[in-house]
């Protein structure tokens, strides 16, 4: 083979591999995932204060929507008032007051932590009597769950051991038992709307 023939061979397999090894490297460098923008950040570390406001919020949702989707012309019904052979509901609570006795109870249960000092109006047998409403009700709902989400704030790995003002027990099991105590009454006051045909808004779109 004379040199020139040879010289064109050579070049004809050096220019292919130097184009394939340039695509490879680019193709690999346009693969490299692209910088983590600075909003993107990872999101903050979980805190005492951050997981127990987010179980507030949770039963928040069950008993607001539950008290929202009962008509105001079924606020007063009880059990009682079915005559169901056999059962045993005379004098139970009416759902308005399985309500009230909800944000009652929030205002006793959290106040401790918070500092704040319970309405006079929700004092006694008879608290929040003049709470008539479904939206005077409901507001007064809505306000003892502000009170817990300020609680929930001031919760931290130092003090949740510690006894609450004017209260034997921890500042942490006073956080969770207003939660656990509202969940009680959220699931009477779900059978209450099934007595009246109604499907509560947790449970719709699902199987009911």
């Amino acid at each position: 083979m004379t040199r020139k023939p040879l010289l064109l061979l050579l070049a004809m397999l050096i220019f292919p591999l130097a184009a394939l090894r340039s695509g490879v490297t680019s193709g690999a460098v346009s693969s490299a995932p692209p910088p983590v923008p600075a909003q993107a950040a990872a999101q903050p570390a979980p805190t005492v204060a951050s997981v127990m406001d987010g179980e507030i919020s949770a039963i928040e949702r069950e008993i607001l929507g539950a008290a929202e989707a009962m008509p105001e012309d079924r606020f007063n019904f009880s059990p009682e008032s079915l005559k169901i052979p056999g059962s045993e509901y005379k004098r139970v609570r009416t759902f308005a007051m399985q309500v009230k006795h909800v944000a009652i109870s929030n205002y006793f249960i959290w106040s401790p932590m918070t500092g704040d000092k319970v309405p006079d109006s929700l004092q006694g047998e008879n608290g929040a009597e003049n709470v008539k409403s479904k939206a005077e009700i409901i507001k007064l709902l809505k306000d003892s769950f502000a009170l817990g989400h300020k609680a929930a704030a001031t919760l931290t790995t130092e003090n949740m051991l510690q006894n609450a003002e004017h209260s034997k027990s921890t500042r942490l099991r006073l956080a969770a038992f207003g939660v656990a105590h509202a969940y009680d009454h959220y699931g009477q006051m779900v059978e209450y709307l099934r007595m009246n045909g109604i499907v509560p808004p947790a449970s719709r779109g699902q199987s009911n």
